[in-house]
């Protein structure tokens, strides 16, 4: 919105030439989701425990602590994430820009989905919420409207093509078929991904913060000329943009960690990371670093194949690898503290965000 009406009077005051710039800009969007978070912040948890009674629902087959330690704290806390999102995009990028659009119908759509989750599982007072079916149905018809502009925006030489890390000008050809295939997998498995990783306080926003900066950066670098002839990747002219609703959805997620750090004071709930998720996904499909994200996010990762193993290692041998799945709980099942838990995976995500922008140069 600022980018519509300030820019254009650079001509006539040369500081409003500020708005032009993308990094300008992307930092605005950050202090504006950070401050909101700060400002609102504790009116929504007041606002949600008064409507929550008893908070969110725990596991009862869950670790034994948790029903001491958690009860009552309420959740949909995502709600705060999206709004200080929504708010700081809408003011600072280009809403010209269709790839903006695109990570925010992808993020709130998850978001609504992951509140009626949510608000049944409060309201109903169990963790069962929505049929897992109608939950994969509506996530992927989110996901294929989505790809849809996504693909038709695409330049067309990339269009329909997956683009391999370490390699220079090697492009897969999918095919339209295979291409949405991949592209709903991908979306779809980053919400859920997250989803699973969302089990003690502080464990999943810190590192969507540190996947989302990551491909903050990867994203300016694709939109810009410059950086894609130096760095040899495959140019999305527009993607550049992608770095303001990234330093928005960072901002927010910093401002929600304030109230998420243990002892949690809110919950995250499926309202945010289903969206957190669902964005991560929507933005690697857009500039072509899908398998990317599979190195930055390679924590997500981690944690959804424990609960594949243990699920099909329980149906096939009436045995579990892991003492709980996800992988999380398996180390409070060995006795380990949730903050060493917690901080251990932070720093596993960071090695592995690394890792993924090492992808940028070694090709």
């Amino acid at each position: 919105m600022l980018f519509y009406y300030l820019a254009p009077l650079a001509d006539q005051f040369s500081p409003m030439n500020l708005f032009r710039y993308i990094t300008f800009r992307a930092g605005g969007a950050f202090m504006t989701a950070l401050l909101l978070s700060f400002l609102i912040g504790g009116r929504l948890i007041a606002w949600l425990r008064s409507r929550q009674g008893k908070g969110q629902p725990i596991r009862e087959d869950g670790p034994e602590g948790h029903l001491l330690t958690k009860k009552g704290t309420p959740t949909m806390g995502g709600f705060l994430i999206l709004i200080a999102l929504t708010v700081a995009t809408l003011l600072w990028a280009d809403l010209g820009n269709r790839y903006i659009w695109v990570v925010l119908l992808v993020t709130l759509g998850f978001g609504a989905i992951g509140f009626l989750d949510d608000f049944l599982k409060v309201t109903k007072r169990n963790t069962a919420g929505l049929p897992g079916w109608l939950k994969l149905a509506v996530s992927v018809v989110f996901a294929v409207v989505a790809i849809a502009v996504v693909a038709e925006a695409s330049p067309a030489p990339l269009r329909y093509q997956l683009a391999l890390p370490f390699l220079k000008n090697v492009l897969v050809p999918l095919g339209l078929i295979g291409f949405f295939v991949f592209a709903v997998l991908v979306i779809v498995g980053a919400s859920n991904a997250v989803n699973l990783t969302d089990g003690l306080d502080g464990l999943a926003i810190v590192p969507v913060i540190i996947a989302t900066g990551v491909f903050g950066i990867i994203s300016y670098f694709v939109g810009h000329s410059v950086y894609t002839n130096y760095l040899q990747l495959h140019g999305i002219p527009g993607s550049g943009e992608l770095a303001v609703i990234c330093a928005a959805l960072i901002g927010g997620g910093l401002g929600f960690l304030w109230f998420n750090a243990p002892p949690a004071m809110v919950f995250m709930g499926d309202t945010g990371s289903l969206a957190m998720g669902g964005a991560l996904g929507a933005i690697a499909v857009i500039i072509k670093h899908e398998i990317v994200l599979g190195i930055v996010g390679g924590l997500f990762v981690l944690e959804t194949v424990s609960v594949i193993v243990q699920v099909v290692s329980f149906k096939l041998t009436g045995k579990r690898v892991f003492r709980m799945a996800p992988l999380h709980h398996h180390f409070e099942k060995k006795g380990w503290a949730e903050p060493t838990i917690v901080i251990r995976f932070w720093i596993i995500a960071t090695i592995l965000a690394m890792a993924g922008l090492a992808t940028l140069k070694l090709r």
